[in-house]
């Protein structure tokens, strides 16, 4: 007898990369914890932008300069990052992840939910 079954959001997940790495993209992951710096400043975020805020981001207490990831296009800006210093030529990549908002959650709303970000170089 088995017992539990998969997420509805895990079988989406693991059929959309199943999908895509049919068409030849790689699997790219990245932190759910992030540093300011791949979530904001390394996508040109302005420092004065609003998703800055503390309404709207989750900041960690004691160490501002981590957050949740508001976006999953954090592993975007890794993604770019290695291209550029390995060099590559050529890459798609995608990736999917659970993201957090800071906002008053109701029936369209909730704070934490999942998005997915693809990228393709050359």
């Amino acid at each position: 007898m088995s017992k539990g079954s998969q997420h509805p959001l895990t079988i989406l997940q693991e059929e959309a990369y199943s999908l895509f790495s049919k068409l030849g993209f790689e699997i790219a992951t990245g932190p759910e914890l992030e540093t300011l710096w791949y979530n904001f400043d390394a996508l040109n975020v302005p420092k004065d932008h609003p998703a800055r805020d503390m309404q709207d981001t989750f900041y960690v207490k004691g160490n501002p300069e981590q957050v949740l990831r508001t976006h999953a296009t954090n592993v975007r800006a890794r993604t770019l990052e290695r291209v550029a210093k390995e060099n590559i030529k050529e890459l798609a990549s995608i990736s999917i992840g659970k993201v957090f908002r800071n906002e008053a959650t109701d029936i369209t709303h909730e704070m934490q939910f999942f998005q997915i970000d693809g990228c393709m170089v050359g």
